[in-house]
């Protein structure tokens, strides 16, 4: 799968895009010099579908994209998102999403990257103290004023995505969505499909299991906040080591990697992807998976194995 629509109001994107969270928070030490190349590299393949957060950092994220937007904001199609509030220690504050608050979330994502429009401004998580009237009323006039493009939420509930899509069109879910978490096949799927709204999965790669580089937790660098994750200890980890081994059979009889089966996997359902990398090998095998086709065999064989169950709430 080469491109993908977001929702009915004319949002087209790649498949596969880049989540750049990683780049500044939550997954260890990085370098500001490397991440900027592997920006740069993926504008120079096409990789154009970029996400960030005002929280990831806090807020130095979106500094980070402005340095790598100079020059090519047009070819971008730039995602951003408010709701969850973070100290600048890095303290978390809770999740807001009052009229005030998502004007004044917007107006300072547009000054740290440098730009004077999102493509993509999302809720990052539902305010339950706020009705999604008020928050997504707010994110309109943002559209109405030109600030922001399209419309989209985070880990939504149906019901809320409903009510969200009647004050305004909402172009696209972000979830979460791999191998190892299908919790949104139930009803969240089947939602944003009957009201024509686009989905965006995130850590398709099962944060970053299933491409078999985890084989324990001594393979996760001090500061990985997955060290603190329940499916990331000794005993998930041996349990859940059974899927990341499909997985790599499958790819060892295609003759790709893992985590392109896996990428695989997620684009063979109808969705877009946002992998995260620091690497620019890593970059390229993931854009690559675009081109991998899994047999139905392979399919069903993979799917078998979501039978095994996952050890590990993803939180």
């Amino acid at each position: 799968m080469k491109a993908i629509k977001l929702g009915s109001q004319g949002l087209e994107v790649p498949a596969l895009g880049l989540g750049c969270m990683g780049m500044s928070d939550f997954y260890g030490s990085s370098s500001e010099a490397q991440n900027l190349s592997v920006l740069e590299h993926a504008a120079s393949i096409g990789c154009t579908f970029w996400d960030t957060s005002d929280i990831y950092g806090p807020f130095t994220n979106e500094i980070l994209l402005s340095k790598a937007l100079e020059g090519r904001r047009g070819e971008i199609t730039l995602a951003t998102k408010f709701g969850v509030r973070r100290g600048e220690d890095g303290s978390w504050l809770g999740v807001r999403g009052g009229a005030d608050y998502v004007r004044a979330c917007c107006d300072a994502s547009l000054r740290r990257l440098g730009t004077d429009y999102i493509d993509l401004y999302y809720q990052h998580r539902v305010d339950p103290e706020t009705p999604i009237e008020e928050t997504v009323g707010a994110m309109a006039e943002l559209v109405k004023a030109g600030k922001v493009r399209y419309l989209g939420l985070s880990e939504a509930a149906p019901e809320l995505i409903a009510r969200a899509h009647a004050v305004h069109p909402i172009s696209a879910l972000q979830t979460e969505y791999s191998l190892w978490t299908r919790d949104v096949e139930a009803e969240i799927l089947p939602t944003v499909r009957r009201l024509g709204i686009g989905f965006v999965a995130y850590s398709p790669l099962g944060r970053g299991f299933l491409s078999g580089a985890i084989k324990s937790r001594n393979d996760l660098e001090p500061g990985d906040w997955r060290l603190a994750n329940p499916r990331f200890t000794d005993e998930a980890i041996a349990h859940n080591s059974r899927l990341a081994e499909v997985v790599a059979e499958v790819a060892k009889e295609s003759g790709v990697s893992s985590a392109q089966v896996a990428l695989a996997w997620v684009l063979s359902r109808g969705v877009a992807a946002i992998p995260g990398t620091r690497r620019i090998e890593r970059l390229e095998e993931n854009w690559a998976s675009r081109a991998v086709a899994l047999r139905p065999e392979q399919l069903a064989r993979l799917e078998a194995i979501a039978t095994h169950g996952v050890s590990g709430s993803r939180y």
